[in-house]
């Protein structure tokens, strides 16, 4: 078996040596390289060409953004960014992943060799995740936009209103790996008018309120972390809160959010899967339900509970995806009604909403 070969990136030679370290314990992955800046990890790579690697946020004589951004433009390869978990650290990492990225692990401000060693499982999956992952090369317009915010965005032509809407409706999304970027480019398409979207994207603590921030600025519709017991309010994007699960219920004639603690579900907490089944037994035939890229099968048995209550489901399809395995996985259940590139998820959630304006099924 070809084991995957990795270079790391990181000017603390503590952090070099510990991340080599977890990486050669692997049976299928060696360290082939490991770099103080990004200066000398540029000749490793050209000379030794490995599969990943894992890239360091804040180094000495070139930014690792700025790196990024060279390497996607010219040399796109699998990156796992190794962030530090500071508000500017989840900005950074949110850029990065904006650039191309296809995952990060956030490393404690103190504490680093033994946070780095509990994370070893978590690194070393998301390594494997990212050699099997599509990478795509970088427009030299967005690579120069690194500065800004939304500089990798999307320009969405700004769609009409839906129009007469039954506030029941809701639209339910997962994602994980690449689901950052996927999911602002479904969320920046949406009207105003949108039904209330609730969102479960794999992501630590910490990230989930800088990245609700994000998509904020650049969405027409309002963009914020959920609270529990809040009011879930049309024309609203609600994002579970890393580290927590998030869930649907009814109270009188409102869905309210229940934002929890608990065992992780399917590994992961917040999980797609606590969502989903929200939306089956609480929402049904009012709820839309959106599978994005992803490892793993999270999501996947209970998006089908989804459509066996009578929501109409779309999946993102195999070739717009970072990762396929949620998205192949709700689609080998039966759960999907359409498998659709990113890009045309949001058009299609609008056409099937103006087409069932004004019809709803009250639950009780």
């Amino acid at each position: 078996m070809k084991k995957i070969t990795v270079i790391v990136v990181d000017d603390s030679a503590l952090v070099r040596g510990l991340l080599a370290e977890m990486i050669n314990r692997q049976r299928d992955m060696s360290c082939i390289g490991a770099a103080s800046d990004p200066l000398v990890a540029r000749e490793m790579i050209r000379n030794l060409d490995p599969d990943v690697i894992t890239l360091d946020v804040e180094m000495p004589r070139m930014d690792g953004l700025d790196f990024l951004g060279r390497l996607m433009r010219l040399r796109p390869m699998p990156v796992v960014m190794v962030s530090t978990l500071t508000e500017r650290g989840a900005e950074v990492t949110l850029k990065a992943l904006e650039l191309g990225a296809i995952d990060f692990v956030a490393k404690p401000k103190i504490g680093v060799a033994d946070g780095l060693r509990q994370l070893e499982q978590d690194i070393t999956d998301k390594i494997r995740t990212a050699a099997r992952a599509t990478v795509r090369r970088l427009a030299p317009a967005k690579a120069e936009g690194t500065g800004a915010a939304g500089g990798g965005g999307t320009a969405a032509a700004a769609p009409g209103p839906i129009g007469h809407l039954s506030t029941e409706k809701l639209i339910f999304i997962g994602a994980s790996t690449g689901g950052t970027e996927a999911t602002r480019e479904v969320l920046v398409r949406l009207p105003a008018d949108s039904p209330a979207v609730m969102i479960t994207q794999h992501m630590p603590p910490g990230f989930t309120k800088s990245y609700a921030a994000r998509l904020d600025t650049l969405c027409r519709i309002r963009v914020a972390e959920a609270r529990d017991g809040e009011r879930v309010l049309p024309g609203h994007a609600y994002i579970a809160p890393g580290g927590l699960h998030l869930s649907v219920e009814r109270s009188g004639a409102n869905y309210i959010a229940r934002v929890r603690d608990g065992e992780p579900v399917n590994r992961h907490k917040p999980s797609v899967e606590v969502l989903f089944q929200s939306a089956a037994r609480i929402v049904g035939p009012n709820a839309l339900g959106v599978m994005l890229t992803g490892m793993g099968a999270d999501g996947a048995r209970a998006m089908k509970e989804m459509r066996d209550a009578g929501s109409y489901n779309f999946v993102q399809d195999e070739a717009s995806c970072v990762v396929f395995g949620m998205p192949r996985e709700a689609i080998n259940h039966g759960a999907a009604h359409e498998v659709l590139p990113v890009t045309q998820i949001a058009a299609k959630l609008i056409e099937r909403l103006r087409s069932t304006a004004g019809q709803h099924t009250t639950r009780v």
